[in-house]
């Protein structure tokens, strides 16, 4: 799935949409610190009261928000061992598919199970199941998202779990207006936090607005901090990079090919480059491009950068010793700072100064009378807390 299509599903979940409809809605109720379900109920989504649907709407929007390869990522299944019957690729698309409610609830409770299997979790916790289907329409205008009748659209079944802790509501002071006095509030009843899921996945991802049941949309209760435990033991994937990884890698490479030392020339050259390569992504003019570093793509990069030394040989050993694979490609996206909204960190003792990439050329490392300096090309006055400074001759 791509940015868009997870923008796209994840805007239809509110009410009276004719894009999403969710047929059954399943919740089990999980005590701390245990491994057994406290309570489970099943009914059919648009039975339940309309402030209800609103609040879960929200609780599943909150699910799919976030950035891909951050907070959201496309895991891959893993092959179904031998002796496993409960792998969740087979559950969840049993659960698609059947039309027995029951056998929907059954699979699902074995998911459900699976989460608590070899995790105790230190709150309460609810899991939400929903089963529906996603409509989208056929034409080039996905702007006019609702549909007119007879219009022709892609339809999807999918279903959406959600994992949300409960807290106690805080004891306050509140003012009884029928029997006119103040008074403590005695509420003991659990609230559940829809607003902040820890967790939760979209079966199946999307792709040219057809299924792909060999992945499953993971999404993570805070970015760039997966649980690789229930990746592997609950959704049954394989292992998956974040964004994080994938720039820490980078990092490696780098310093594997030319050294730890860079000049900042080379370093601004270097995220130019890459910077292009993400333009058509971020321009949306070929949703399904994805720019990516492999071996060869790194070798042209670092050498039009004006990196020394660097040959083929050197780049697919670097990819070998960091990732253990000549064939790893990492997201361009991922490996340089955002030109729009990021910073790069240069970190010294005296100071850390934050600098826009393409501002990165203009920053030298330089020696002056046996001590390291820092010296940034400036254009206008300098400003410090209102006072403009003073021009000095320090070279001459």
């Amino acid at each position: 799935m791509n940015k868009k299509d997870i923008a796209e599903i994840r805007k239809q979940f509110k009410l009276d949409t004719d894009l999403i409809m969710i047929t059954d809605i399943y919740n089990v109720y999980v005590r701390q610190e245990s491994d057994e379900i406290y309570h489970e109920e099943s009914q059919a989504f648009g039975l339940m009261e309309r402030e209800q649907q609103e609040l879960f709407y929200g609780n599943f929007k909150k699910v799919l928000g976030g950035k891909l390869d951050m907070k959201l990522f496309e895991v891959r299944f893993a092959p179904t061992k031998e002796e496993q019957t409960d792998h969740t690729q087979q559950l969840l698309y049993a659960g698609l598919h059947t039309k027995e409610v029951d056998d929907w609830k059954e699979n699902m409770q074995l998911i459900a199970k699976k989460m608590f299997k070899d995790v105790q979790y230190e709150k309460d916790v609810v899991i939400t199941f929903i089963r529906g289907k996603y409509y989208k329409p056929t034409k080039k205008n996905l702007e006019e998202l609702e549909m007119a009748e007879g219009d022709e659209a892609y339809t999807t079944p999918f279903i959406l779990c959600s994992m949300n802790h409960t807290e106690l509501p805080k004891r306050s002071l509140v003012f009884d207006f029928v029997g006119r006095e103040f008074k403590s509030n005695e509420m003991a009843d659990p609230v559940v936090k829809l607003a902040s899921p820890i967790g939760g996945f979209l079966f199946p991802c999307f792709t040219d607005n057809a299924a792909d049941v060999n992945h499953i949309l993971y999404a993570a209760g805070k970015a760039n901090k997966p649980d690789y435990q229930f990746i592997e033991n609950v959704l049954d994937g394989e292992e998956i990079m974040t964004a994080e990884d994938d720039k820490a890698v980078f990092e490696e490479i780098v310093k594997h090919v030319v050294g730890d030392e860079v000049n900042t020339q080379m370093l601004s050259s270097v995220y130019d480059e890459i910077n292009r390569m993400t333009t058509v992504e971020d321009e949306g003019e070929d949703e399904e491009y994805v720019p990516t570093l492999d071996t060869k793509e790194m070798e042209r990069v670092l050498k039009m950068s004006g990196a020394a030394d660097v040959d083929t040989e050197k780049v697919q050993q670097a990819f070998q010793s960091i990732v253990d694979d000549e064939s790893y490609e990492l997201k361009a996206s991922h490996v340089i700072p955002s030109y729009t909204s990021k910073s790069i960190k240069i970190s010294t003792k005296v100071a850390n100064i934050s600098i826009s990439p393409q501002d990165l050329k203009y920053v030298k490392q330089v020696n002056y009378n046996g001590k390291r300096c820092l010296l940034i090309e400036v254009e206008e006055d300098t400003i410090i807390e209102g006072f403009t400074l003073m021009e000095e001759e320090l070279f001459e």
